[in-house]
């Protein structure tokens, strides 16, 4: 079996990645803030607007699907209140009869 001959790898040590050029700028609270900004603006750059027509689409689909639920938990309120009212009637009756 012939030997192999291994080569040593040239990583980086930890030493060695602490050159001035990949050492990182201390950035001061103005150019923080404005730095921000910029990646703000770039970033709201790549948002998809909706079209007006979606707008209104998805408004109308909004308020129809909160008028559902407004009618939805009116009705289910009208039934418990009638269910508790007939409970309460019951009760008297209930204790008579004992």
């Amino acid at each position: 079996m012939p030997e192999e001959k291994i080569e040593k790898l040239d990583t980086p040590t930890p030493a060695d990645t602490k050159t001035p050029a990949t050492r990182k700028r201390k950035v001061k609270g103005s150019n923080r803030i404005a730095r921000w900004f910029r990646e703000m603006r770039s970033e709201l750059k790549k948002v998809v607007w909706p079209t007006p027509k979606q707008i209104v689409n998805n408004t109308f689909v909004a308020l129809t699907v909160m008028a559902c639920a407004a009618v939805v938990i009116w009705l289910l309120d009208l039934v418990a209140g009638e269910i508790f009212v007939a409970i309460i009637r019951y009760i008297p009756r209930l204790i008579q009869g004992w």
